[in-house]
C-alpha cells in the first residue's frame, strides 16, 4: 500500500495505515488520512481526493485561516467540522534563528495540548464516531496535524518509535512547503532556517513533556482530555484490523 498520495497542490497528504499495534494488529489502510490544507484542492486534485471516498473532514485551523485560504471544496459533501486546537498563534517564519528550534516548537505543542483540551477531545471523538474514511488537516499538515496523529496513534497502542517516524515523514515535504511560503510572501524574508522542518526530535520532546506532566501520554488522553474507554474502543474498531 502507498503511504504518500500524490497531488499537484497538496504536499503532505498521507495514509496513516500500516502501523503496528502492541497486540500485533495494524492500523487499516484507507481509513484515516492526514494532510496539509484541503483549501488548495481543485481540478485533477479534487477528482483524486473524491476517489478516496472520504466521508469526514476535520479542519484544525483557525477560522481566520479558513476564511483567508478556504475550506475543503463543497464541504456539504462531507461530515465537516472545524476544531481550532491552537489558541496562541505565532509566525514560524519569524522565529529567532538563535533559539533552539526543536525545544521552541515542542513548547508550542505543549501550549496546544494545554489550551486545546476541548477541541482535541472533540477531534478524537469525531474520528471514533466517523462513518467511512476520515481526513484531518491544518495548514501544512505538520504541527497541529502532527499532534493529533500522535495522540490517535498512541490511543490505539502504536509504538512511540512508529509515531516519531510518522511525524518525521513531513521532512519529505519541507522543500515544497518552503517554496509555497515564498510564493505567498514574495516581499518577506524567511528568517527561521527550521521552517517546514519536522525532525523526530520535536515529537520525542512533545511526548516526553506530556508524560512528565501527566504520568504518560495515555493518561493525558484519558484524564486530561477525558477520552472515555468506550471511545478508545470505538477508535480501535474504526481503525484497527487483524490483517
Amino acid at each position: 500500500m502507498k503511504r504518500h498520495i500524490e497531488f499537484e497542490r497538496l504536499h503532505n497528504f498521507r495514509d496513516m495505515g500500516g502501523y503496528r499495534t502492541g497486540d500485533g494488529r495494524m492500523v487499516a489502510w484507507g481509513r484515516l488520512y492526514r494532510s496539509d490544507s484541503l483549501g488548495k484542492l481543485r481540478g485533477q486534485d479534487w477528482n483524486r481526493f473524491l476517489c478516496l471516498d472520504i466521508r469526514t473532514v476535520i479542519d484544525l485551523r483557525y477560522p481566520w485561516e479558513i476564511e483567508a485560504k478556504g475550506a475543503v471544496p463543497e464541504p456539504e459533501r462531507f461530515s465537516y467540522a472545524n476544531f481550532s486546537i491552537e489558541h496562541r498563534p505565532y509566525d514560524q517564519a519569524s522565529i529567532d534563528p538563535d533559539l533552539d528550534p526543536w525545544r521552541y516548537l515542542a513548547d508550542r505543542f505543549a501550549e496546544v495540548a494545554a489550551d486545546g483540551v476541548e477541541e482535541i477531545r472533540r477531534v478524537i471523538e469525531s474520528i471514533a464516531d466517523a462513518e467511512g474514511p476520515t481526513v484531518f488537516h491544518c495548514a501544512s499538515g505538520k504541527d497541529r496535524t502532527g499532534l493529533i496523529a500522535a495522540l490517535v496513534l498512541t490511543a490505539v497502542d502504536v509504538s512511540e518509535e512508529q509515531i516519531l517516524a510518522d511525524f518525521a515523514l513531513t521532512e519529505l515535504a519541507t522543500p515544497l512547503l518552503i517554496e509555497e511560503w515564498q510564493e505567498a510572501h514574495p516581499n518577506r524574508e524567511l528568517r527561521w532556517p527550521g521552517y517546514g522542518r519536522a525532525p523526530a526530535q520535536i515529537m520525542r520532546l512533545v511526548l516526553g513533556d506530556l508524560a512528565e506532566a501527566h504520568g504518560s501520554v495515555h493518561r493525558y488522553i484519558s484524564e486530561e482530555l477525558g477520552i472515555e474507554k468506550h471511545t478508545i474502543e470505538k477508535l480501535k474498531s474504526q481503525l484497527i484490523t487483524d490483517m
